[in-house]
């Protein structure tokens, strides 16, 4: 199946982006294309104009600082991988990118398409939440910044109003000491995780922070099982999940409770690893 007739507009700067999808009327930004071009295909999706944004330089530019790292946009997950940008956590990020999907995906998908994109159970949702990332948009009323926790609102929803785009987003340093794990269960490489679990522990920030997701909405927090983490250690944090996220859990069948647990366990067991 091919996707019904659309106009194409190609930008090179981020202003002529957001005017040119103000002025046209059933128009959608595209990136990689990795997930909206699958809903053209099936048309999920029929937009009467597409507006390219991965050749706005201004949307791959990577800037750093003393407190973290700002990733454009249209960063591919490929130069994640492939270790072709600066890491601001300690290696995380270059391993998530690694499993996502399959290469020719990873060639082509973009950071800011995944986020907005908003399939709770897309890797980098989960992960940006973990490492309190902030996302930087850019629309019609100017720029501003979203942290990661409140971007996703639901399933293929987020906190962008119409005709805002993301710009870039700044995830803060990991400090040497800091540890992380991330565990998917994906029935065999490339598949939608069913459940993911994301740990990141910096003792020296004071920072700790577990994300249970591919939830059926936005990923959760587990701010008791962190706090368990924090000052107990990851003997008792694993000890404690069942317990500990059990609210998350409500509603689910046996199995994708067990998935939860596991993931969340088995990320813990990568942190004590480290």
């Amino acid at each position: 199946m091919k996707p019904v007739q659309f106009k194409y507009v190609s930008c090179v700067e981020v202003r002529h982006a957001t005017t040119s999808l103000q002025q046209l009327a059933n128009a959608k930004y595209i990136g990689g294309g990795q997930s909206l071009g699958p809903m053209l295909n099936l048309r999920l999706a029929r937009p009467e104009t597409l507006v390219g944004v991965t050749t706005i330089q201004a949307l791959q530019q990577i800037k750093e600082d003393k407190k973290g790292i700002s990733y454009g946009a249209a960063t591919c997950h490929a130069k994640f991988e492939d270790g072709l940008v600066p890491d601001a956590s300690n290696g995380m990020l270059r391993h998530v990118a690694g499993g996502i999907a399959y290469r020719a995906v990873r060639n082509r998908g973009t950071l800011g398409g995944s986020l907005a994109h908003a399939d709770p159970a897309a890797d980098w949702v989960n992960v940006m939440v973990a490492l309190d990332a902030q996302i930087q948009v850019v629309g019609p009323e100017g720029e501003r910044s979203i942290p990661s926790a409140e971007f996703m609102q639901a399933a293929f929803m987020t906190a962008l109003q119409p005709g805002e785009m993301i710009q870039s987003v700044w995830v803060p340093r990991l400090s040497a000491n800091a540890r992380w794990g991330y565990y998917k269960c994906c029935r065999k490489v490339g598949e939608f995780s069913e459940a993911t679990g994301t740990v990141v522990i910096d003792p020296e920030r004071g920072y700790a922070r577990i994300v249970l997701g591919a939830l059926d909405g936005p990923p959760e927090l587990q701010e008791t099982l962190a706090d368990i983490l924090s000052s107990r250690g990851t003997e008792s944090a694993m000890d404690s999940v069942e317990e500990a996220i059990a609210p998350s859990l409500e509603g689910m069948t046996s199995y994708r409770r067990q998935l939860c647990i596991t993931a969340i366990r088995r990320a813990l067991q990568q942190l004590r690893g480290k």
